[in-house]
């Protein structure tokens, strides 16, 4: 099928131990989010596929199976408006902005905020109650090495990280007695939409990027997809309030 991605074909587990589960990835329409939904079906999960962009998110529902559903992560409203008998959430969606802290939009750095940090408290908000009543859920955050390290001139996106690796922790605590983790995962540079965007800003190849990363690649959306789909595997019960790098080694040096 022509309109099929590398990462719609990515991480197909060996077996559908998802089956009869409901998952809700959110930035679903392309990058990271696409691979993580069409790994999550392959896996027999019943996916359901949030974004903004109208065009890609029904595009990559058709390609999987799955169901569309555009919404502004930055209105609470929208939020509201999606399900919540969700079994694995998939916190994916968000965006870069570059500049130093004296030149930082203050309305960019609250947007950030927005959409990475309350959006995912929001749909943890709203899935919970039903992980809880079943005593099953997955919660996967997906954060990124600045959750854990910081670079100049991304305060908004570094701050956002954090904080999300503080909330995951938080509902890894409240989520324990009920039998749902919270984790995340923390990728490096990944050969998505946002990356291509910076390196064109940038007027530059994968290799401006890469000085502090000993493997000289960037990390391709299906790995980062692989790692999701195992944190909901049954001998991952044990694991919940990590974050499991994928970097290339960035952050050992």
């Amino acid at each position: 099928m022509d309109d099929v991605t590398p990462g719609d074909r990515a991480a197909v587990p060996s077996d559908r131990f998802l089956s009869g589960r409901t998952a809700l990835v959110t930035g679903a329409g392309s990058g990271i989010g696409r691979a993580c939904a069409a790994a999550l079906a392959a896996a027999g999960a019943e996916v359901h596929l949030v974004d903004r962009d109208a065009a890609s998110v029904h595009q990559a529902a058709q390609v999987i199976g799955g169901k569309a559903h555009v919404a502004d992560l930055a209105d609470a409203e929208a939020i509201a408006a999606l399900p919540d008998a969700v079994d694995v959430l998939v916190n994916n969606a968000g965006f870069q902005f570059v500049a130093p802290i004296t030149e930082f939009p203050p309305e960019q750095f609250a947007l950030m905020q927005r959409v990475m940090v309350t959006a995912p408290f929001l749909l943890m908000r709203h899935c919970l109650p039903h992980m809880q009543g079943q005593s099953w859920g997955r919660i996967v955050n997906i954060s990124s090495v600045h959750g854990l390290r910081a670079s100049a001139a991304k305060s908004g996106y570094v701050a956002a990280k954090h904080a999300l690796e503080g909330l995951s922790k938080v509902a890894a605590i409240e989520g324990a007695p009920h039998g749902v983790t919270s984790n995340c995962v923390n990728p490096g540079y990944v050969r998505t939409p946002l990356v291509d965007r910076q390196l064109a800003d940038l007027g530059a190849d994968a290799s401006a990027l890469l000085g502090r990363t000993p493997v000289k690649r960037l990390v391709e959306p299906e790995e980062v997809a692989a790692a999701v789909l195992w944190t909901c595997r049954p001998e991952a019960r044990s694991v919940t309030g990590s974050s499991m790098t994928l970097d290339g080694g960035w952050t050992a040096t």
